[in-house]
């Protein structure tokens, strides 16, 4: 079975969690078969975002960064598997560069949306991916293939209920405190552009990448 081939795959490779969905359209250009989505979870470590408090840290941005690195490392990986089977694979990079339209803030792919549609997670008010395993302590990327893959898990119908800790906490203001629900857009309950900008005043940290605190504060994670 390929998708267990992946997936232990993955795991062996340091991968926390792994998802398989099938995303209806591809978001790459002239290739429209490339509709199947590889999610790779990996977890953040604890220790590293207890150093966070009012503002991100130096150990925080350079595990940031090794995770990241890990994680387009895993990628490459599943895109040797499937090419070696005979399909096409397309990684998408743990933190992506922004599209054509530099002020969308979005990537190629949202890692979030094979995400959910794999049963890995659910999107919480801070628009970050909420796992029953790990909380938002995550990083992810995907691979995208035209090789058929079926959905593993069940999908989660999560959310944050009335909790409003991550929106006090946030120094952007980009939290609304909303809770997602399918079909809702980004921008109708968390405001990128302020959270960006905000991270933008760390030039200090890794030249304003990244912030963090509202991994810190969310009593899902079980770090205070």
């Amino acid at each position: 079975m390929k998708e267990r081939e992946i997936e232990e795959l993955l795991l062996s490779g340091g991968a926390s969690l792994v998802g398989f969905s099938d995303i209806g359209e591809s978001p790459i250009k002239n290739q429209p078969d490339l509709r199947y989505a590889v999610t790779i979870v990996y977890k953040l470590s604890n220790a590293v975002l207890k150093t966070i408090e009012s503002r991100p840290t130096i150990a925080y941005f350079q595990h940031y960064r090794a995770v990241n690195a890990r994680l387009d490392s895993l990628a490459l990986d599943v895109v040797r598997y499937i090419e070696n089977q005979g399909y096409d694979a397309f990684p998408i990079a743990a933190s992506q560069s922004t599209n054509d339209d530099k002020s969308a803030y979005r990537g190629i792919f949202a890692h979030k949306t094979g995400a959910c549609l794999s049963g890995v997670g659910y999107i919480g008010k801070n628009a970050l991916l909420y796992t029953k395993e790990f909380g938002s302590k995550v990083r992810l990327a995907t691979v995208l293939t035209n090789m058929p893959l079926e959905r593993q898990r069940d999908i989660i119908v999560g959310g944050c209920g009335s909790c409003e800790i991550c929106k006090k906490a946030c120094p952007a203001g980009a939290i609304s405190g909303l809770n997602f629900t399918v079909g809702m857009q980004r921008e109708d309950f968390f405001d990128a552009e302020k959270c960006s900008s905000h991270m933008k005043t760390y030039k200090d940290v890794g030249r304003g990448a990244v912030c963090g605190i509202c991994i810190k504060v969310c009593p899902k994670n079980n770090l205070n």
